[in-house]
């Protein structure tokens, strides 16, 4: 059973933020990625209560901005997806979740070393230029529970 319900235009989607976000951390950088998406759909707390598709997830704006940096300045977003990002986004969808990114809900690539922590979430660990934050703990448990 897939980790969250999704159509044919979600794996699209999702395979192109995928790429225009991580596509020079490799596969393993872009499944990263894909499993934040996942997860932002299956919890309904913090920033994302109420944002329950990856469609809502990937166009959420937050403080005036779009939530992914690649949907605001276009790169690489705004191109066809591949079939390996589809494969990817497949992945994540149906099983796929590891750490540093298993309950992640937020990502960023610094500028320097990765924070502790990120507007009070804990950092999960890091891949390669991304730094990886979970809830805090209390915030947020169902990115804890389920596939």
């Amino acid at each position: 059973m897939a980790r969250i319900k999704y159509r044919d235009a979600d794996v699209d989607l999702m395979a192109r933020m995928m790429r225009a976000e991580a596509e020079g951390e490799g596969k393993q950088g872009m499944l990263y990625v894909g499993n934040v998406i996942v997860n932002r759909v299956k919890v309904d707390c913090s920033d994302f209560k109420n944002v329950n598709t990856v469609r809502q997830v990937i166009f959420q704006v937050q403080g005036g901005n779009f939530s992914f940096e690649a949907v605001q300045k276009g790169n690489m977003f705004y191109q066809r997806a591949r079939d390996v990002e589809r494969r990817l986004a497949r992945r994540n969808l149906e099983f796929w979740r590891q750490h540093p990114a298993k309950f992640a809900l937020w990502y960023f690539n610094p500028f320097g070393p990765c924070p502790p922590s990120w507007y009070n979430q804990p950092f999960s660990g890091q891949f390669k230029n991304h730094c990886y934050y979970e809830p805090a703990a209390g915030s947020c448990e169902s990115v804890y529970t389920g596939a």
